[in-house]
């Protein structure tokens, strides 16, 4: 009669969590790192040959999605600067320095300043290590259960190989054990008609 063959105890499944975080913490970490690269790209070429001009405040923060905006003329076009650290008591109307590069309108902080958004470079700086420390992180587990996962499958392997065979062992048993058992009564059969 063969045995019942017991299945392998199954690897539990690693939940689809760690795989998300591992997604989203790098696409935050090359997200802030394209951001603080363009913040300081931009500053270096304002730094390297800075135009000053007269803006003028045209809207403010409100702190619901819309950020404060700065108009300002530059070679004769107008241009909008978005997110400027403005200062405290600031109101729509009131003139502001900026700074602009001499080859890239575009490129535009307040005078003094050094980058165009300092509070999103101050992000990048602080967002960026933790989301590699998170990435690390979530990347080191899901390793770590692929090789629980494959240590369990080759454990079950040889416990259902181990199991088939003490299955089919009985069956070939009797055979086995009556030749065992006949070369016996021959050897002492003939050890007994010697004498």
């Amino acid at each position: 009669m063969r045995s019942a063959t017991v299945p392998p105890p199954r690897a539990p499944r690693l939940g689809r969590g760690w795989y998300l975080t591992a997604v989203l913490s790098a696409v935050l970490a090359v997200g802030m790192c394209l951001l603080g690269w363009r913040q300081a790209d931009q500053a270096d070429r304002i730094g390297a040959h800075p135009v000053r001009v007269e803006g003028v405040v045209t809207q403010l923060n409100t702190g619901g999605g819309s950020y404060s905006t700065v108009s300002y003329r530059a070679s004769g076009q107008p241009h909008t600067a978005a997110a400027l650290p403005l200062a405290d008591g600031t109101k729509v109307g009131d003139a502001v320095c900026l700074e602009h590069a001499a080859d890239d309108a575009g490129a535009v902080r307040i005078c003094g300043d050094t980058y165009p958004q300092p509070v999103g470079v101050g992000l990048a700086r602080f967002s960026v290590p933790v989301a590699v420390i998170l990435f690390l992180a979530c990347v080191l587990r899901i390793r770590r259960h692929r090789r629980e996962v494959a240590v369990r499958e080759g454990v079950g392997r040889f416990a259902s190989t181990v199991a088939l065979a003490a299955g089919a062992l009985p069956d070939g048993m009797p055979a086995i054990t009556q030749g065992k058992r006949s070369r016996r009564k021959r050897r002492n059969g003939g050890r007994r008609g010697l004498h």
